[in-house]
């Protein structure tokens, strides 16, 4: 130890060099008097290799900030300055290092031709403390950002209206085999469609109305294995349609109050409802016997969603929450908080494991398998009703003041919003859509609406990237805006 205290003339000072480890270089500096310890001379061939990376740093920065920005990371990497103690009693342009703490560490440094030690110098004289300080800028910080690219997507048009109903339409449904379209409407009735004539409004294009409920028809499915056509009401009944006889052949009784959703598993002959009671019922559809009572949200269940792998039942209420059930157990595993408002809807696509809630504050991206947050689609302001996505990406939320957004389900870029028109006739307050699905192929979209009518949306061919391109730069200020967001 006393060699190394020791006056600069000591045995083993000489040999030491400006490379000390850190270990050896906190020893050497917590000694003593900082002001009394020897600093070795810089050395010059370390000094000009400094000298010239920095110089490289920054040319390298500036030409990818021209360039693309896809190089914000080396733009980011350059802007970081470590600034080190100064002394008011040393000439100008030279640095010493106080004592080191464990989690920090001064870089002794000279000025070069790139004016670095400008920088630092005012760095360190607007600390407050004096201390060392890692600068990064906000414009880096933005320039440094990923920028996700949105997929472009052709605009949608009004193709073909359909009105049979005399109430409002609250639910949509297709045949597996795309050749049939269901519509459940406030009128308590059930129509049956020809989807290739009603989608370009030819004549007898309504095959068969079906009577049986005695209130708004909220929820319908078609089933993958059985000509059976499933419906659930605001009367409480939950009803199982032989679309061979066109008669109801099963009823399932449970439910306290009106069902609002209803969705068939994927590849188990199980039926799962939710309603005003706040739980959602699981059914043996052959046995008319419910598996499990899904009992936890405190208000209306008012969408959910069903899938083959876990959680395999999804569950959306109008007590702001989501919840993620384990169908074998029969209870909640998870619970997600992030809505403000009532969720009344829930789409998932067939391309990822994902799935997207929608309410009146925003929409939310989740991630399927533990429900871990991923993105806000923000920009629809209203009450969400209904949603719906396809296989090319594209998802569609409508308002209940009659707004259509159309968004990039990858990044969230929305590009497109439509306004839907009311039939003549109609007030118009009556202006909402109430439900929207897509066709298995993807290139219609169904609408529902309160003015009693059925829309048929699809795309316009005549668009390209030139007559609708994607905006860009109101894309990236909107990224920069959320990333400064919790959620």
């Amino acid at each position: 130890m006393s060699e190394i205290s020791g006056a600069p003339g000591g045995s083993s000072l000489p040999s030491m060099t400006a490379r000390l480890s850190l270990k050896r270089a906190r020893y050497l500096f917590d000694t003593g008097d900082p002001s009394s310890v020897f600093v070795p001379p810089p050395d010059p061939i370390l000094q000009t290799r400094s000298k010239d990376r920095r110089r490289r740093l920054l040319q390298r920065s500036t030409a990818s900030a021209l360039t693309s920005p896809k190089h914000d990371d080396h733009a980011s990497r350059s802007s970081h300055a470590i600034v080190a103690y100064s002394d008011t009693n040393l000439s100008p342009g030279k640095h010493v290092s106080k004592s080191l703490s464990k989690k920090e560490l001064a870089l002794v440094s000279e000025a070069d031709e790139s004016g670095y030690n400008h920088q630092h110098e005012q760095n360190a004289a607007s600390s407050s403390d004096g201390g060392g300080i890692l600068v990064r800028s906000a414009h880096d910080r933005a320039s440094a950002m990923h920028i996700p690219t949105p997929k472009w997507h052709a605009p949608w048009k009004l193709a073909t209206v359909l009105s049979s109903h005399l109430g409002w339409v609250r639910s949509i449904a297709f045949s597996p085999d795309n050749q049939y379209m269901a519509t459940g409407s406030a009128d308590r009735t059930i129509k049956i469609w020809d989807f290739p004539k009603a989608s370009v409004g030819a004549d007898q294009a309504l095959k068969l109305t079906l009577t049986g409920h005695v209130s708004p028809v909220r929820g319908l499915a078609f089933s993958d294995k059985y000509p059976y056509l499933f419906s659930c009401a605001e009367d409480k009944q939950v009803r199982c349609w032989d679309l061979e006889t066109n008669q109801v052949i099963r009823h399932y009784h449970g439910h306290l109050s009106g069902v609002f959703c209803l969705a068939l598993h994927p590849t188990l002959d199980i039926l799962v409802t939710g309603g005003r009671d706040a739980v959602a019922r699981v059914w043996d559809m052959r046995t008319k016997i419910a598996i499990h009572v899904l009992a936890g949200h405190e208000h209306t269940i008012a969408s959910l969603l069903t899938k083959s792998t876990n959680p395999q039942v999804i569950t959306g209420s109008h007590d702001n929450t989501i919840k993620m059930w384990d169908l074998a157990a029969g209870k909640c595993f998870t619970t997600l908080t992030h809505h403000q408002k009532s969720i009344r809807a829930l789409v998932q696509p067939t391309f990822e494991h994902t799935f997207l809630s929608g309410a009146a504050d925003c929409l939310k991206k989740w991630q399927g398998k533990d429900g871990r947050f991923l993105k806000s689609f923000t920009g629809h302001k209203a009450i969400v009703n209904a949603m719906a996505v396809n296989d090319d990406g594209v998802l569609v939320s409508g308002g209940d003041d009659g707004s259509l957004h159309f968004w990039d389900y990858q990044t969230g870029y929305p590009f497109q919003q439509a306004q839907a028109s009311v039939q003549p006739g109609s007030l118009a307050a009556e202006n909402s859509i109430m439900a929207l699905a897509f066709d298995l192929t993807g290139t219609r979209l169904i609408s529902g609406e309160a003015d009693k009518t059925i829309k048929v949306w699809k795309q316009d061919d005549a668009a390209s990237e030139l007559s609708h391109p994607i905006d860009m730069l109101s894309w990236r200020k909107k990224c920069i805006a959320e990333s400064k967001q919790r959620f």
